[in-house]
């Protein structure tokens, strides 16, 4: 049996790891921070911790840890304020131009994932990467499948777009397996905006509100193992529960369920002065996505097929 690395062993990770534990399956969780270091060894993972930007913990011995492995990705590009500094050996390993010619300071591209497969070249037998749903653009409300053109907007779906790029050459070059996995917005019971809503930031008035899409973090971790077990090499599923509904809907089913007062709701034009630049950003788009290749060709079935199934059920 491969070895099992959840590089970005956070929430999703932790929940993939239970249940490859479950079924008496080591996993290794590669993370950044402490507290995920932490966390992730109260739940009997056995962790690693380096920050892949600048290089940290990756040894001479580094790829050899990865020979034959499969890998979940479940890192995200650095975010605009952070430039990494990794060192040129790092770039130069890779013989492909879509992996090594790029330059570290470009924020249109994912280094942090682009840096581990110049390093690891050949080691991995196959990487399921968790993408996002927002590589779509602003598609006006229209229902979307995977077919669709890619056109990101925000400069986060850039950098997935060369995220999934880069995966596609690393796999092209070496002749190893691939999947994407492009996400919407997560949620479950425990990790819901209740903060958001008990400071009564308001939502957008729901005529102007956009379609936005979701999945249940749990069938989320289901669906990511799944994949490395069965989908074939080269496939890109949109993962979510193929019920869409409003921004604005969204809170209010969380704030009746959490028996918190529904957000006040404002006019896009007074949105603009009242809302952050980030909440703006996700309002500028609207689209529903369609889940029916995850659910043919996986043959998966959702515990939480609704928003309303996943705030009720327990």
């Amino acid at each position: 049996m491969s070895q099992l690395w959840i590089m970005g062993c956070g929430d999703i990770g932790r929940r993939v790891a239970s249940l490859y534990q479950k079924q008496g399956r080591s996993v290794i969780g590669w993370v950044r921070s402490e507290e995920s270091l932490r966390l992730g060894e109260a739940q009997g993972i056995s962790m690693r911790r380096g920050d892949l930007d600048v290089g940290e913990g990756i040894a001479a011995s580094f790829a050899q840890q990865f020979v034959g492995a499969d890998v979940f990705w479940f890192m995200p590009p650095r975010s605009e304020r952070k430039i990494p500094s990794v060192s040129p050996e790092l770039r130069l390993q890779s013989e492909t131009s879509e992996i090594k010619g790029w330059n570290e300071g470009d924020l249109r591209l994912d280094t942090r994932l682009r840096t581990f497969l110049s390093t690891v070249q050949n080691a991995p037998r196959r990487i399921v990467l968790i993408s996002t749903t927002g590589v779509y653009g602003d598609c006006a409300g229209r229902w979307i499948d995977e077919t669709a053109p890619l056109k990101p907007k925000a400069a986060r779906a850039v950098r997935r777009v060369d995220a999934e790029n880069a995966l596609r050459a690393w796999g092209e070059r070496y002749q190893r397996e691939w999947v994407v996995l492009r996400v919407p917005g997560i949620y479950a019971q425990d990790r819901l905006p209740l903060a958001r809503l008990r400071r009564g930031e308001p939502v957008l008035q729901a005529a102007e509100a956009p379609w936005t899409n979701r999945i249940h973090a749990d069938d989320l971790a289901l669906i990511c193992q799944v994949a490395l077990a069965r989908a074939a090499s080269g496939s890109t599923y949109n993962v979510t529960d193929g019920q869409p509904s409003t921004m604005t809907d969204y809170f209010n089913q969380v704030a009746d369920f959490s028996g918190l007062p529904r957000p006040p709701q404002v006019a896009l034009a007074e949105a603009q002065g009242r809302m952050s630049a980030g909440m703006l950003s996700y309002l500028a788009e609207s689209r529903r996505i369609s889940n029916t290749k995850l659910l043919a060709e996986l043959g998966v079935q959702l515990r939480y097929p609704s928003l309303r199934h996943g705030l009720l059920v327990t």
